[in-house]
């Protein structure tokens, strides 16, 4: 038979299957702020929406003006943040144990979803554990890869020490890709499940591409477009990218270079590449005829837990080059709607270039099956594997009890 204690926690955490669930999320990151995590997860969250369970959206306040917004199955609590370093324009939430506490004491919610690991993320699972509710998270960011890129590589293990300890705290801690499953289990990672990021099919498309855009660009249909989309950083390996645009040229390819996106490194990129176009941060609505515009996206990053840019190429009908690594590996089938480089050898991977781009046929049989290839990551899909691991966690933390 049940105590008073745990009947009292059975009546209060049991729901139903498939009733709408009481979500309170928590991100350090949030639009109109531009970054994966931010887009992802509120599109995720869009789609929890739309099934009506309701979301309390924890984050940051993006600027002292800001306020909470409420409505029908939807409200916010905005905490106190400050300036991440090198990222002034990202928010670090400050510590607010006692603040969630009490909010989640008044309002308590079924599960609490941790999506990023800052002092409010690690702020929400103390509070969380003290009320005794159902914890997941997220493993969103790389931060033990990009550490070597901004000259504290010594603080790697220290990284990965707290991001174990913290995710192992959780139920369930959901990873992009099998390849970050397996590595972040043989780092003492626990209770991993693999879920993949998904893409908006209906935004981005190949009947987006554009001839105006390309026009602006100032090409024709016999040049060659490689597109480069994300953040211009140190650790996103675009000197590569540059590199592979030189070896075209060189080869009397006629192509041009396209960069969307902005960051840090951009003084360098223009200097080392001032042929090149940048079109700077962009709408998704721009980014969306962008990478239907293009006819190759370059994408030699080494450092992404996923990568959607990867789907979103691929959604637009723009075959994709990249390494074998992180989403890359889950949907380029190699030589049908992309081509993966083994290994982190960058010679390789502009010999690869060269090869490819040798025939124009070789880009546009890619290019009919890019689109294609993709329909297992939309939206809806993703969203229902994400709902089976919180109502899983639930019954998890039942069983515990």
């Amino acid at each position: 038979m049940l105590d008073s204690d745990n009947a009292s926690f059975f009546v209060e955490n049991f729901v139903p299957a498939n009733a709408p669930l009481r979500i309170a999320v928590v991100t350090e990151t949030w639009p109109p702020e531009v970054n994966g995590v931010a887009l992802t997860l509120s599109r995720l969250i869009q789609e929890l929406s739309q099934r009506q369970h309701t979301i309390q959206l924890i984050r940051p306040r993006q600027d002292r003006h800001e306020t909470e917004s409420h409505r029908e199955g939807w409200s916010e609590l905005l905490l106190k943040g400050m300036p991440i370093p090198r990222y002034p324009q990202l928010k670090l939430g400050f510590p607010s144990k006692k603040s969630l506490i009490k909010a989640w004491s008044l309002q308590r919610p079924d599960l609490v979803h941790i999506a990023t690991e800052g002092p409010l993320g690690w702020s929400a699972l103390q509070a969380a554990r003290v009320l005794r509710l159902p914890i997941t998270s997220d493993f969103r960011t790389n931060f033990q890869s990009y550490s070597k890129h901004y000259g504290v590589g010594w603080l790697q293990k220290p990284i990965v020490a707290y991001l174990r300890k913290f995710h192992n705290r959780t139920l369930c801690t959901m990873v992009p890709t099998q390849a970050m499953h397996d590595q972040l289990k043989v780092l003492g990672f626990q209770n991993l499940q693999v879920v993949a990021r998904g893409v908006d099919t209906q935004l981005f498309n190949p009947e987006k591409r554009s001839a105006s855009l390309r026009k602006q660009w100032q090409v024709d249909d016999k040049t060659l477009v490689i597109l480069s989309v994300g953040r211009l950083a140190a650790e996103k390996n675009l000197d590569l990218t540059v590199k592979t645009y030189q070896a075209l040229k060189q080869n009397n390819r006629s192509v041009k270079l396209v960069f969307c996106g902005d960051g840090p490194y951009r003084a360098k990129l223009q200097a080392d590449c001032p042929d090149a176009i940048f079109m700077g941060m962009a709408t998704q609505a721009q980014l969306a005829v962008a990478y239907a515009s293009a006819d190759l996206f370059i994408f030699p990053s080494l450092t992404e837990t996923f990568g959607n840019v990867t789907l979103e190429a691929l959604a637009s009908g723009t075959p994709v080059l990249a390494f074998d690594c992180a989403a890359a590996k889950e949907v380029i089938e190699d030589e049908l709607n992309g081509w993966l480089v083994p290994g982190e050898d960058a010679q390789r991977y502009v010999l690869r270039a060269l090869a490819v781009t040798q025939k124009t046929s070789t880009l546009q049989e890619a290019r009919l099956n890019a689109s294609t290839s993709i329909r297992q990551w939309e939206w809806s899909s993703i969203a229902t594997k994400v709902e089976n691991q919180f109502r899983q966690a639930m019954t998890d933390a039942l069983t515990a009890r």
